[in-house]
């Protein structure tokens, strides 16, 4: 698709997975085992052979620009257009003395320059939260086919009611969208946006531009919504596996559903295989005295207890008599000896001392930040 470009919107609502965003941006955070959510977005976009994809950053983007460096793993280290980090828009508060985040608008036009060089026609605006294996090619074809000015990806669930943020549409019979609503405390709609847009590069600068001029900040609010009977916007009904992780509760959710082979291999080769930042370490070490069931394993790992029903980043320990249960462990932690682990997340680098037991819910884990010795 020489024709289309993609933004990737980072302005994303944290409020609900702050345990796990204190250091890092949303887009950074771990997931399945050895990726970041923005690994799926950046596969996603690459599969359908898009090449010019700019990252609209936000706050604590360190752990972000590490791990997707010069876009080498997603072939986007090019030449010419390739992946381009584009730096946060900030807003002095002389109030607080103290700086606050500004809209996405205000990110977007602070960005302009970029989307004026670039070449493409079309732009796929997504953000980083939405996980799925999606075919961009099928959704610019479809907002072709229709004539639309503005095509909204969305999934029909009937758990609308359970996400603390969401925004809802209501799409008639031809898909034509007639309302947006956003966190709604309830709604009778069953369609969720998953915030994935297509629509004329040059709509978007004017978009832009005009809710700027008039100090709007947010996309959805000032740009979409007020526009619904002036420009043809179109629904686009996506009907695979969707993860929306924006809250410790959905976090935790979607990543036990990794464990099913089902969402595993939809998720993760269904469209093509997901992409990370390659780190060439050993194979896992499982000794004699281990046992392990239903779980996800990474490299480098050395498993001398019991795991079951979890998920094991690059680099954990799991000593002799120790049990991990249901739960997630990041990156080069450890569990000690005979120490018990159940409905719990571990953040990177955390030390569960010999013999302790930590023990939470399905529907509340326990959290540990990074680098804690518990």
């Amino acid at each position: 698709m020489k024709d289309v470009m993609a933004i990737v919107n980072l302005t994303e609502n944290e409020e609900h997975i702050r345990d796990l965003t204190p250091h890092r941006s949303l887009a950074a955070v771990p997931f399945g085992g050895r990726y970041r959510l923005i690994d799926f977005v950046l596969s996603n976009l690459v599969h359908a052979g898009i090449i010019n994809v700019g990252v609209l950053a936000e706050a604590k983007f360190r752990s972000l620009v590490d791990h997707v460096g010069s876009g080498k793993e997603w072939d986007l280290d090019r030449h010419r257009e390739g992946l381009y980090l584009l730096p946060p828009g900030y807003t002095a508060d002389a109030d607080r003395g103290a700086w606050r985040r500004a809209g996405d608008i205000d990110n977007f036009f602070r960005n302009m320059d970029y989307m004026t060089m670039s070449k493409q026609e079309y732009v796929i605006v997504t953000g980083s939260s939405m996980i799925c294996a999606i075919d961009y090619r099928d959704m610019v074809q479809y907002h072709k086919e229709q004539g639309a000015d503005i095509t909204v990806v969305y999934k029909r669930t009937d758990m609308a009611n359970d996400s603390p943020k969401r925004t809802m549409l209501n799409v008639d019979k031809e898909e034509r969208i007639t309302d947006i609503e956003v966190n709604p405390r309830h709604t009778e709609c069953d369609c969720l946006s998953m915030k994935m847009y297509v629509m004329k590069k040059k709509l978007l600068m004017d978009l832009v531009d005009t809710v700027d001029s008039k100090g709007g900040s947010d996309f959805v609010k000032d740009a979409l919504i007020p526009n619904l009977s002036k420009l043809k916007m179109f629904g686009y009904e996506f009907k695979g596996y969707l993860a929306k992780v924006d809250s410790l509760a959905s976090y935790y959710k979607h990543s036990m559903e990794l464990l099913s082979p089902e969402v595993w291999s939809e998720l993760f080769y269904s469209q093509g295989v997901v992409y990370t930042k390659i780190k060439n370490e050993a194979p896992a070490k499982y000794l004699d005295s281990c046992k392990v069931d239903n779980s996800l394993v990474a490299n480098a790992c050395i498993i001398e207890g019991t795991v079951e029903n979890s998920i094991l980043f690059r680099g954990v320990k799991v000593k002799k008599g120790a049990v991990v249960r249901n739960s997630i462990v990041m990156q080069k932690s450890v569990i000690g000896e005979n120490a018990h682990l159940n409905h719990a997340i571990l953040d990177k680098g955390v030390v569960l001392s010999e013999g302790s037991e930590l023990s939470g819910e399905a529907t509340y884990p326990v959290v540990i930040h990074k680098d804690a010795i518990v």
